[in-house]
């Protein structure tokens, strides 16, 4: 857990440090930094399951790929 906090903390000293902006947008910056990954693991995630919807034949393919590799390594 201090590995994450030494993340933060070195994040946002960047942002304050680095940002070309006014105080207030540095310190918002800085304590909002760690949620960019986090909306671009969600916006994937989204995008996967609606590709999933839009191109059934490929969901299919996928599916029967992930069951027959389920099936192999669990024989």
């Amino acid at each position: 857990m201090k590995f994450l906090w030494a993340i933060y903390g070195v994040g946002a000293v960047l942002a304050l440090w680095r940002t070309d902006a006014g105080w207030p947008t540095r310190i918002a910056l800085a304590l909002l930094w760690p949620v960019g990954p986090v909306a671009f693991l969600i916006t994937v995630a989204i995008l996967i399951g609606a590709s999933l919807i839009a191109f059934p034949v490929v969901a299919g393919l996928i599916a029967a790929a992930v069951a027959a590799a389920a099936w192999w390594l669990l024989r």
